[in-house]
């Protein structure tokens, strides 16, 4: 969410923005939102005078009063200050509530209009316009064919989509074996790798208030994503980053706290309205899942260089997995209107031939800290921090990427080295038919 006073002073910006995100229909709000700006500002101003003229008056009505006692017209006069004093109130009070009213509104407002990208982002319509930036790892198709990633897990005995269909539905799974260990080898590896980068390991909340909801996501996001709690005021989390940066809320973090550089656990549960095709089969696309995520809170002019920081540990992890990927930027229609900038990390199916999404690396800029109004506490006085996240890992998608790039050809999975010492010292997966 932008300030207001950034779009009085900055409207054609802030409009351009909205043409480079290609969102047009939301020109008309900029205007909407400076006239009903104008509007409460208005109303502030003269509420303001009006309090101020309340204590004059009153003051007037009682030297008027003890000026009655001697001369009877004042007592007249006094009477008249009394009634300007009331129908002042009752301009106040009509006043007030039209400062409540404009002011949601602003707001309402204020949560569509999206954040201002940076210079560097590419302008594109949608995800076919994202840019490959570079490429880490050599990706080789073997000579022998690639079963689909669920044939592969089968061959272990490690899935059963079966069974969870009867019990919740699709887009479920429940993980077998040696498949399953894998699938938490894979989160423990993660967890310490982050933690020799220095992050501090957390496990959040796995609900959240609506609040905190609107804070750290646009309503498309939402609508899109959340499970809500019937009858409560809680929200199943999507990723952690909802309440590991929800964790601020409200809160004046010291300067000298700062960078807050956290990785988190949890289980996510998303919706995922309007996948389809062939890779949404299997556990590529599903209602519940478990990520480690990377968040970090530092000061402005730190982020981009956080960003950079961030999305290089995703790389470095997947390649110690023996894991070939490409950053992609992902261009302005494909940016969610919070975000400043956002790259894709991607890995390479080689039964697919190409490379498919496994991490999503963010900077959000000041949006998340303004709607949650967090506040840094520094020499000159209080700011908003920047606020970034990152997927570490999220299985089981990237057992897909696992699986496929460590299959041998007589249908056993290398167990890279990284994550030998989660799987007991074992080299590798013998299928079991």
């Amino acid at each position: 969410m932008l300030d207001i006073r950034f779009i009085r002073e900055h409207p054609e910006a802030v409009k351009e923005n909205i043409k480079k995100k290609f969102q047009e229909e939301k020109l008309p709000l900029v205007d909407q939102v400076l006239a009903l700006d104008a509007q409460n500002r208005a109303a502030i101003t003269e509420a303001s005078e009006l309090r101020s003229s309340r204590n004059s008056l009153s003051k007037k009505i009682g030297m008027l009063m003890g000026q009655a006692k001697k001369d009877p017209s004042k007592l007249e006069e006094a009477e008249a200050v009394k009634a300007q004093v009331k129908s002042n109130a009752e301009r106040l009070a009509g006043l007030e509530q039209q400062e409540i009213e404009l002011a949601a509104q602003i707001h309402k407002i204020m949560l569509v209009i999206p954040n201002m990208i940076d210079p560097s982002v590419p302008i594109g319509p949608d995800d076919s316009a994202n840019v490959e930036v570079a490429r880490f790892g050599e990706p080789v198709v073997p000579d022998f064919e690639i079963p689909y990633h669920t044939q592969i897990m089968e061959s272990f005995d490690g899935i059963d989509l079966d069974a969870a269909g009867r019990v919740s539905g699709s887009g479920f799974y429940y993980l077998m074996g040696d498949i399953a260990r894998l699938h938490e080898a894979v989160l423990a590896y993660a967890r310490d790798f982050m933690i020799d980068k220095g992050f501090t390991y957390c496990i959040p909340p796995f609900m959240i208030h609506g609040n905190v909801v609107e804070g750290v996501m646009s309503q498309t996001e939402m609508d899109a994503m959340m499970y809500k709690i019937e009858g409560e005021d809680l929200y199943l989390i999507g990723t952690s980053e909802h309440s590991m940066i929800g964790r601020f809320l409200e809160q004046i973090i010291p300067e000298s706290k700062l960078p807050q550089t956290l990785t988190s656990y949890s289980p996510c549960f998303r919706k995922e309205k309007g996948s389809h095709g062939i890779e949404e089969r299997g556990v590529y696309r599903i209602h519940q899942f478990e990520k480690q995520e990377m968040i970090v809170v530092c000061k402005p002019e730190d982020s981009m260089s956080w960003y950079e920081k961030m999305w290089r540990y995703s790389v470095e992890l997947f390649r110690s997995m023996d894991i070939p990927v490409r950053q992609l930027e992902c261009c302005s229609g494909d940016l969610a209107d919070l975000k400043v900038k956002s790259c894709d990390i991607e890995a390479w199916s080689p039964r697919q031939k190409k490379y498919f999404e496994v991490c999503s690396c963010s900077n959000m800029g000041d949006a998340q800290a303004r709607r949650l109004k967090m506040r840094v506490k520094g020499e000159k006085g209080t700011y908003l921090p920047h606020t970034l996240n990152n997927t570490v890992v999220a299985p089981p998608r990237m057992l897909i990427a696992l699986l496929e790039n460590n299959l041998q050809a007589d249908g056993s999975v290398k167990i890279p080295a990284s994550l030998q010492p989660y799987m007991g010292g074992a080299q590798a997966l013998i299928p079991k038919h």
